[in-house]
This record gives structure tokens, C-alpha cells and sequence, in this order.
């Protein structure tokens, strides 16, 4: 469902009495691709701007207040308690108050939509907190504007400077009217690209349920995040020298032999350990192993070594441990040069760092240890087959960008109602778009089904066969929105959908305006929560360097000269994931780890039997194609269709006869059915499918176990079904496999002389054939054997072959199997 029309920028207007009018809209089935030579020309070290045409125009009337001075004093308090509420028809925003302060400054800008607000005069008042400064109201006094005389200002113009303004008191008696102070304002009409957009106070904030709050309207703006800079920190363990158990004074003999050593490393709130090592000597220890962390800029948390002496089963002695700024390490930015520099760092005896009683001594002993942070490797935190960027660590490795892309949040249509407020389903959306190491997040438009954010947000792309990912969320914290950073208890962002587009099936300098649905699976089966309308446009800055790209390895040259195993991969991702989660969820305002883990895809390494079912039969219908030519060749050889079976006898023949034709006729066919298949190439970005992904046919009982957490959470009899459930599943596979490897050994035992008597037929078979294959030509051969497979029905038999009736009757391994 293509989105019906985008908004193209318009000229700026002259006065707000332009702006704030409604404004004609040109609607455009297909708008300009906007790429063109302004991109073209520029540099790849160059800043790229972006303009604000993906999406439409939303003009705002932004106040910013900036201070005030002069205020009077309270006769009661003896000072003013000072606050500024902006009033513009029903609409209105207050800032914090300030205690006995006659001269605040807040600097807070508040935003008013042109489509919610009808009102042509603005007010701005000054307010006492304790009301008893002038009146009981605590009216201080205000300043007035006619917002059709309010000057317009579109970027890149410089902000508007902010100017002093009188506080009048229209109440007060006389032949004028009495000065209270005054407050610096700048007032303004913009659009949404203002600078000053993503930090102000929006009028539809005033909304919010239970009063809101600070934290509440923060949560509402919209913000752009960066993902900390990820680095792999190998640290190899070597050997240990002077360690002795017992020296510390925990008890037991010095120098026990036959007892095995561990060594532990810690860094944050992950633990790798060793296998346990026994002592070559009396205090000699050697480990040669490898362990591999990923860690974030700025290292705040040291790495701790911990030696463990294993005496008996079960328990465990602390024999030392160091502690190991991250600092200490170098960072290696070479591609396979020399190892790291190996280290000998001193051990701390057990109870020193406790302020414990302990022995004089202060040393246990020392390590041995090679480490190094990694800066050639690309850290991932996301699936490789979602991967947003596959650049290394280091910033000198990086080559230059070969395109810029923009994406145009336009709206949602027909979203779900997500909550239930008052009796009244509502939602309250925002968006949050991730590529490479930015993401971003629209301001929440409250209480609205359909929501109109249209912002739009650029990202410079260093591979095009990369994935952009977007999802929507409920808001959930605008009522009962907690400390700066936590997750508000229990309460989390609901999940509405996720789009992904792969910039790879983009063309270039063309923009895409679709609408995309969004769904995502619940409990009671797969669920419709409307669309997202979306304009992408991916801008090629060098042609050459794209084409280039494609004949270069995905990920850095370290993944192939030094490459880790699935298992560290996987391990890796996961620790990756759970750093990202936890910095952005500590930013202001967080985006939160629910909302972190569903676009990293936290949960894509769990068992699901949907997801199997997808799989199978995506392999099914990969496996299609082959099965009906196939088909295909055996009508060909029963002669269903005479005309295309002597056709094909007249292409054999001539292949045969002209062996060097074969080739060249292969690799024109391939472009020929390129050439055709050009005019039903997909013209838009593909969707989610549902159907693909085997959500709509799932029954509740295995969406249940697909959502279930892990470790499981469910009853035991539960557990119990779906265990006798995956046992039946895994037995079907483990029949599958055995009949392939089956037909793997009777390939094996033709010459393996397991059956004496067959292997000795298909020996002497092999020599005549091969005295045949030497005195005739293989023209002949060939011509032979192909006329025999495709003789007619008459000449056929329905007994099985003589060849196939020999293989099955070989031998395999499974007759040795328990």
C-alpha cells in the first residue's frame, strides 16, 4: 500500500500570519528524487546537509523564555517564587519556579502546532508560586503578542536574538498601568527542522495523564542517541610464578601438590574463567588460554583477576587477585601485525583488599599475561543478517562513505489502541530508527491513533547491503514516569511493530514513500497494529566505490585472518547487546532496554518452532525450483509433450556435436532472463510477511512458548508437553539425517570392500567401462548415453533400474549403530 501523496518544501514564509494560515498542499503521485548534483559533487570528506523535503512542513509558534529581572517581592514571604506559564488558546505551558529569586533565568522553549491551535493573540505571564506577591492569583504581570505580527524564521537563518519585555499589570488602577519587572523572551514561527525542536515543550505535552511531570514531558521529546564505541579486549592467560595456596593465611599447608588452578576474569558484569591447570612445580603454573570480552569507551571499570587453588571437590580457595585499568592495555590497530606485548602483574593476597586481619605480606604471587583491546574487529550487537554497519572499531580503518541516507518519518495510520485510559482505548506512539552506531527516536505524539511526527533524520552509509531498522512503541511512562534512567518498576514501552529495509534493494536517488505494516506477535496470535508511513531516499555519492564494494569481504580482515568461533560470536553479541542496553537505558531521556532489545533482536539465538516451520519451508521453496525442472525432464523423458521432447533431442545433439557452444549459450541465458525479469522487478521495499513467517497459522500453546522467558517461567506440566513436543519434532530430523548419512556410507562402501561381491562387480564394472571410455570417442559417449535416458515410453520399463536396485542393497553403518 503505497502512501498516497508527500508534502514538498515550500518557500518560508514571510510573517506568521503566512504561516500560521492553512497552507495549500501539492500532492505529487511520485515526488523529485532530490539527489541529483548537489550530492554528486561533494567531496566524501565533506559534511552533507540535508534538506527538510521528505516530509511535510509542520509550522510551530516557539517561545522561548529566556529570564526575567526586577521582580517584585512578596510582603508576606519576603521574596518571589517566580514562574512563567505561556497561554495560546487552550493550550498552555509553565516553567519551574525558582524560591525567593527576583531574578530567575530558565531558558526553556515551548512549541505550539498550527493545526491544534486556533487562537491569534499570545499571552505570556509571570506568576508568584505562593500567590501573595500583587495579587492572590500570584499575578506578577504579562506581555501580549499578536501572533500574526510574529516574525517567521526557517534554518539556516541564526536564531532569533531574545529581547527584554515590560511586565504590565492591566489591573491595576490609574491613568496607566504599572510595571512589575521584566522577562527576556524570543518568539518565533519555524518549522520542524528549528534547532530548536527536539528540546521544547509541544503543546499536545499538556495532555499528559497524572500531571505528568518533568520526566513524563522529557520522555515525549524527540532525541538522537549514539551507540558507545565497542571494543573486543583479548586478554590471554600464560602461566603464573611464586603461587602459593595457604599464603595468605586461609588455612591448610603451603605448597599442596595435585591441586588444580582457575583463573577468573572479570570486567563489569561479565565472568570468563579457565580450565582448571595443575602445578608443573611447586609454584609454576601455565594456562595458555584465551579470553575474549567486548568493553566500551569510557573504561570506568577495571578488569579483575581472580587465582583459585581447587583442593577439594566443591571448594574453592582464593589464592590472589589483581586489579587491571583498561588503560593499561594497548589498542592494536594493525591487521594481523605482531602480537601484544605479554605483561607480569603482581597478585594481591586474599583479605588485603577486604581490610581484613591479615599477614604482613602483600604479595601472592604474580600473572603472566597478554592483552590487548582489538580495534580492527567490528563489534556486533545486532544479528550479522541485520547488521546496520560492519565497520572496525578504530576510526583510522574506516573508508570513506559511499552514499547518505535519509528517512522521512511522515505518520501512522490506524495504530491499535495499545492502553485503556478512562474507560477509552488510546495510544500514545513514538518511533525509534537505528542504522549503524545513531539512533534516533521521534517525539511521542499523545493520545492519537493516527500520529503525524514528519521528521526526518539522515545517516551516512559505508555499505549498501546493510539493514535499516525501525519500530514503533506505546509510550507507557507519561503517568507514572520514574527517575531519570530506570525502567519505571514493572512498566514497560509496548511494542507495536518493526519495519526493515535493506538499503540493497534501494535505488539510488529515488525516493521510496510507502506505507509499512506493522505487526507483532502476542500471546493470543499475531497481531495488525496498523501502518507506518515512511519516505526513504538513499543517495549515491560514487557509483564506482558501490560496484567496488561488492567484490570486498562483508566484515573487517580481522574476522578472516584471527576469526573467532560461532560460539564466542554469539557470546560476544550478547555481552554487546546488554552494554548498549544498559548506557542508552542511563541517558536523558532513556531509551530504554525493552525498546533497545527488541531492535537488537535479543531474543533471535531462542528455540521458537514458528520460526523452524518458517525455515523449512523457505528451504522447501528454495528446493521448489530444482524439483520442477526435475519434473520437467521426466516429461521430457516419458514424452508428455513430443514437440518440446524432439526439441530438446535437437539441442542434445547439437551440444554434442558442438561441445564448445555450451558455455557461451549458459551465460547468454542468464541475462536473458535478467533482461525479462526487469519489468516485474518489486517496485518498493519489501514488507513484512506475515504468511512468510508462519504467524498467522501458529496455534496460542507454541506462541506461548516462543514468548516464554528464559530460563522458562512456565508450570512443570507445561514444560512437560512442549518437551514430549520438541522430542517428536527431533525425531523426525534425526530420521532425516540418518537416511542422508545412509546414502553418504553406500557412496563410501563402493570401494570400501564392506560387500566383497559388489565391490568386486563395480570394480570389474569400472574396467570395462573405462577400456570403453578410452577406444570410443566421448562425442559417441555422450551421445549414446543421452539418447538412452531419453528413449521413449515404449523402450521403458517400470521395474526400477539395474543401478538403483545395486545401491540400495549396499551396505551402511547404520546396522552398527545401538
Amino acid at each position: 500500500m503505497a502512501y498516497p501523496y508527500v508534502f514538498r518544501a515550500q518557500a518560508p514564509p514571510a510573517t506568521a500570519k503566512e504561516a500560521m494560515a492553512p497552507q495549500p498542499q501539492v500532492r505529487e503521485p511520485w515526488p523529485a528524487g532530490g539527489g541529483g548534483g548537489g550530492w554528486m559533487g561533494v567531496g566524501s570528506g565533506e559534511r552533507l546537509a540535508s534538506a527538510y523535503d521528505l516530509v511535510e512542513q509542520m509550522h510551530y509558534l516557539y517561545v522561548r523564555v529566556v529570564k526575567a529581572h526586577g521582580l517584585p517581592a512578596s510582603a508576606v514571604a519576603g521574596g518571589c517564587n517566580p514562574y512563567v506559564e505561556v497561554q495560546l488558546g487552550n493550550y498552555r505551558g509553565t516553567t519551574r519556579h525558582y524560591e525567593r529569586n527576583g531574578a530567575p533565568e530558565w531558558n526553556q522553549v515551548f512549541a505550539f502546532s498550527r493545526e491544534r491551535v486556533q487562537a491569534t493573540v499570545l499571552e505570556v505571564f509571570v506568576r508568584d508560586k505562593d500567590g501573595s506577591t500583587v495579587a492572590r492569583d500570584g499575578y506578577v504581570g504579562k506581555v501580549t503578542f499578536d501572533v500574526g505580527d510574529v516574525p517567521a524564521r526557517v534554518p539556516p537563518d541564526s536564531p532569533l536574538a531574545p529581547q527584554w519585555y515590560r511586565l504590565e499589570d492591566p489591573r491595576d488602577g490609574g491613568g496607566g498601568r504599572k510595571v512589575h519587572g521584566e522577562v527576556m523572551l524570543a518568539v518565533w514561527v519555524g518549522t520542524q527542522a528549528d534547532e530548536a525542536f527536539a528540546d521544547a515543550w509541544h503543546a499536545d505535552a499538556a495532555s499528559l495523564r497524572g500531571g505528568g511531570g518533568v520526566a513524563a514531558v522529557q520522555s515525549t521529546r524527540s532525541k538522537v542517541y549514539v551507540t558507545p564505541k565497542l571494543w573486543y579486549l583479548r586478554v590471554s592467560v600464560l602461566e603464573a610464578q611464586d603461587v602459593v595456596p595457604g599464603a595468605a593465611g586461609a588455612g591448610g599447608e603451603k605448597g599442596r601438590h595435585g591441586e588444580a588452578f582457575v583463573v577468573k576474569v572479570q570486567v563489569g558484569g561479565m565472568m570468563l574463567r579457565t580450565k582448571p591447570c595443575c602445578a608443573r612445580g611447586p609454584t609454576s603454573l601455565a594456562w595458555h588460554e584465551e579470553l575474549v570480552f567486548v568493553v566500551a569507551e569510557p573504561f570506568d571499570e577495571p578488569a579483575v583477576l581472580i587465582v583459585e587453588a581447587r583442593s577439594h571437590p566443591g571448594k574453592d580457595e582464593i589464592v590472589g587477585r589483581a586489579v587491571l585499568p583498561l588503560a593499561l592495555f594497548e589498542k592494536r590497530l594493525d591487521r594481523g601485525g605482531a602480537a601484544a606485548q605479554s605483561q607480569w602483574f603482581s597478585l594481591e593476597p586474599f583479605g588485603h583488599w577486604l581490610r581484613t586481619p591479615t599477614p604482613a605480606a602483600t604479595f601472592a604471587g604474580r600473572v603472566h599475561l597478554r592483552a590487548c583491546l582489538e580495534g580492527a574487529y567490528h563489534v556486533m550487537d545486532e544479528p550479522t543478517m541485520y547488521a546496520s554497519d560492519t565497520r572496525p572499531t578504530a576510526r583510522q580503518l574506516w573508508r570513506p562513505p559511499i552514499g547518505v541516507l535519509e528517512v522521512g518519518v511522515l505518520g501512522a495510520q490506524g495504530l491499535a489502541p495499545m492502553k485503556t485510559v478512562d474507560g477509552r482505548g488510546t495510544t500514545d506512539a513514538y518511533c525509534v530508527a537505528k542504522y549503524g552506531q545513531k539512533w534516533v527516536r521521534t517525539r511521542t505524539v499523545v493520545d492519537s491513533c493516527s500520529p503525524r511526527w514528519n521528521e526526518q533524520y539522515t545517516w551516512e552509509v559505508y555499505d549498501p547491503c546493510t539493514v535499516l531498522t525501525l519500530a514503533v512503541f506505546d509510550n507507557c511512562h507519561l503517568g507514572n514516569a520514574g527517575g531519570g534512567g530506570g525502567n519505571g518498576g514493572a512498566v514497560k514501552d509496548q511494542r507495536i511493530g518493526k519495519v526493515r529495509i535493506r538499503l540493497s534493494t534501494l535505488e539510488m536517488d529515488r525516493v521510496y514513500t510507502n506505507a509499512h505494516q506493522l505487526a507483532v506477535l502476542h500471546p493470543s496470535g499475531v497481531r495488525k497494529n496498523g501502518d507506518i508511513c515512511l519516505a526513504v531516499r538513499l543517495t549515491c555519492l560514487s557509483l564506482s566505490s558501490v560496484v567496488r564494494l561488492y567484490g570486498r569481504p562483508l566484515l573487517p580482515k580481522m574476522h578472516y585472518i584471527q576469526p573467532f568461533t560461532v560460539v564466542q560470536l554469539d557470546g560476544l553479541r550478547r555481552q554487546a547487546m546488554s552494554i548498549v542496553a544498559a548506557r542508552l537505558n542511563r541517558a536523558e531521556p532513556p531509551l530504554r532496554r525493552e525498546v533497545v532489545e527488541y531492535m537488537l533482536d535479543a531474543d533471535s539465538h531462542l528455540w521458537s518452532i514458528r520460526r523452524s516451520k518458517a525455515n523449512f519451508f523457505r528451504v522447501t521453496a528454495l528446493l521448489s525450483g530444482a524439483a520442477s525442472t526435475v519434473r520437467w525432464f521426466v516429461d521430457v523423458c516419458h514424452w508428455r509433450n513430443p514437440a518440446t521432447t524432439i526439441l530438446v533431442h535437437l539441442l542434445f545433439v547439437t551440444f554434442t556435436c558442438f561441445p564448445e557452444l555450451i558455455l557461451p549459450t549458459m551465460f547468454l541465458y542468464m541475462p536473458m532472463v535478467g533482461v525479462w525479469n526487469y519489468r516485474r522487478r518489486p517496485r518498493r521495499p519489501p514488507q513484512v510477511d506475515v504468511r512468510l513467517s508462519c504467524a498467522e497459522a501458529t496455534n496460542a500453546d507454541e506462541l506461548d512458548e516462543e514468548l516464554d522467558t528464559f530460563p522458562t517461567s512456565r508450570a512443570n506440566d507445561v514444560v512437560r508437553v512442549r518437551y514430549d513436543r520438541l522430542r517428536t519434532v527431533a525425531g523426525r530430523i534425526q530420521t532425516v539425517v540418518g537416511d542422508v548419512a545412509t546414502q553418504g556410507e553406500r557412496v563410501r562402501s563402493l570401494l570400501a570392500w564392506r560387500d566383497p561381491r559388489a565391490t568386486a562387480l563395480f570394480t570389474a564394472l569400472c574396467l570395462v567401462a573405462a577400456v570403453v571410455a578410452y577406444v570410443t570417442p566421448f562425442r559417441v559417449v555422450a551421445l549414446v548415453a543421452g539418447l538412452y535416458l531419453l528413449r521413449h515410453p515404449r523402450f521403458r520399463s517400470r521395474m526400477p533400474s539395474a543401478a538403483g536396485n545395486f545401491f540400495k542393497r549396499l551396505p551402511s553403518r547404520a546396522d552398527t549403530m545401538l
